[in-house]
């Protein structure tokens, strides 16, 4: 009988993609009512940062969860995602959600291939495999529509690439800061960096809904990651990482149900790999016995890092690689 404390760790991984889906729907919205990018980067991170202080402050002693031992790498990283965040926001707003979602799975690609020279972290060939029939079956779902030769598809492989590379100086800065000051600088420094730069480009919504929604953006992305970060302490990521997938089910829906973006065949056969893959995780680690509870119990690597929208925080392993942040 599967462990129920690994199936409640799986249940707040789906929850956490659909709250990520429904935060980049209301992203994909506003662009289309005409709001400017950096607006919409600026709000969603403004209130992520109220959202992560309100929760880690009062345990971390107010402005001692600010104290870093490597603010230049903590600066860096936090840089990269925004970054990250910023292509593919621009994306977003012009190609169908399940395009987007797909090629954004890229990213555990980028972190395997540069966890060995960056990190010196072996690569499983097994996970190799399993992630590779997750990732098969999101390159059959990039095609739902017909559109998946948009230019635009192009920033979200760059946001892929800055978030993979953000992944990897997490892994670093983990070594001597804990996750909670880590979130913060990742919400801080964007905050920062696009509060000077907003005013030269804001736009008052001009509905009250279309407020809301920009003002909701980063509760959607705290929840998302605090499920996440709950999630990791069920179980490990090599085997809830696969379920980030069911993203793409969520994107595919949602792309319909609210922009018409129909869904083809393709969406639902892609969909099917997709599952497959995070079932085939969850055999293999039924095949190896109470490893994964065993680790947890000594005390496992992993740390829940709420690194970004949508992705499994990295552990010391690469064999579990993150997702896209999706923002």
């Amino acid at each position: 009988m599967p462990d129920p404390r690994l199936l409640r760790g799986v249940g707040l991984v789906v929850a956490a993609t659909l709250l990520f889906v429904v935060m980049n729907s209301g992203v994909k919205h506003l662009a289309r009512q005409g709001l400017p990018t950096v607006e919409i980067i600026w709000a969603r991170t403004l209130m992520h940062l109220v959202f992560v202080v309100a929760l880690f402050a009062p345990g971390r002693g107010g402005w001692r969860l600010l104290a870093t031992r490597r603010p230049a790498l903590q600066v860096t990283r936090s840089l990269l995602l925004v970054a990250s965040t910023s292509f593919f926001f621009t994306a977003v707003g012009r190609v169908p959600l399940a395009d987007a979602t797909a090629v954004s799975f890229t990213a555990p690609f980028i972190v395997a291939a540069l966890a060995r020279p960056l990190l010196g972290e072996p690569v499983s060939a097994s996970h190799w495999l399993w992630i590779a029939v997750g990732f098969a079956g999101a390159l059959v779902v990039i095609r739902p529509t017909g559109q998946a030769t948009s230019p635009y598809l192009a920033l979200v492989l760059g946001s892929a690439a800055c978030y993979a590379l953000y992944q990897i100086l997490t892994r670093r800065v983990g070594e001597v800061d804990p996750p909670e000051t880590s979130v913060t600088y990742s919400a801080l420094v964007g905050t920062l960096v696009l509060t000077p730069v907003v005013p030269f480009f804001w736009r008052w919504p001009d509905r009250p809904s279309d407020a809301a929604i920009l003002a909701v953006l980063g509760v959607l992305g705290g929840l998302g990651h605090y499920c996440v970060a709950r999630a990791l302490r069920r179980g490990p990521a090599s085997v809830l990482a696969p379920f980030q997938y069911v993203q793409l089910v969520w994107a595919a829906g949602l792309g319909f149900v609210l922009f018409g973006d129909v869904p083809g065949v393709t969406t639902w056969l892609g969909a099917t790999i997709i599952v497959a893959s995070g079932l085939g995780i969850v055999w293999r680690q039924a095949r190896i016995g109470r490893a994964a509870p065993a680790s947890l119990a000594a005390g496992s690597t992993l740390r829940p890092v709420l690194a970004g929208d949508g992705a499994l925080p990295a552990a010391s392993n690469p064999a579990a690689p993150p997702g896209h942040p999706n923002r």
